[in-house]
């Protein structure tokens, strides 16, 4: 089975006042390519002046929405490979002296399969197993609250709040890795 990458890239095709719209994909091993339908036969007075002009342009944003509709893809895909990774930004919202939780809000954009566990341990240089104790020891909450929610992929929306420790140094460890900075 060949592996494709969305190009960013749109075809359109216009015949008389239909319009035709691919998102084209590109083979990772022979550079071949694959056109998607965005849609087909669409009569040019039914799109919405901005779709049209992100179509025309290959707006950067719309072209990554429909690229991650895996909803749209699986339809004409035979199997689709999630991306397991996100790029993270960091942004103290609130500061105070004696920080007794953290709170994460997730913003996710397109589908991902990435894992709630995977991300956090990554992000904030720990084991999953030190992040499944705290969630068994109710220090860590997620919401909305889903049974097993850290085995679970990211969604948008997911608010984490975490109990800082007690113990002087493992909160300093947890705020400056969850910060991206050297809070004490």
């Amino acid at each position: 089975m060949r592996s494709f990458r969305s190009s960013g890239k749109v075809r359109l095709n216009a015949n008389g006042r239909t319009l035709d719209a691919w998102l084209i994909y590109r083979c990772s091993g022979c550079g071949n390519t694959w056109n998607r339908p965005i849609f087909e036969r669409r009569n040019i007075r039914d799109l919405d002046r901005a779709t049209l002009e992100a179509l025309q342009s290959n707006d950067p944003d719309r072209v990554r929405g429909w690229a991650f509709d895996l909803d749209a893809l699986r339809r004409k895909a035979q199997s689709v490979d999630e991306c397991a990774d996100a790029d993270v930004r960091k942004e103290v919202l609130s500061e105070c002296n004696a920080w007794t939780t953290l709170q994460i809000d997730l913003a996710v954009p397109f589908a991902t399969g990435l894992r709630l566990d995977r991300l956090l341990a990554r992000e904030l240089g720990i084991a999953r197993s030190e992040l499944q104790n705290a969630c068994d020891g109710m220090r860590i909450r997620a919401d909305p609250h889903r049974p097993g929610i850290l085995r679970k992929r990211i969604k948008d929306g997911t608010r984490v709040t975490i109990g800082l420790a007690a113990d002087p140094e493992s909160r300093s460890r947890w705020i400056a890795a969850a910060t991206g900075t050297g809070h004490d």
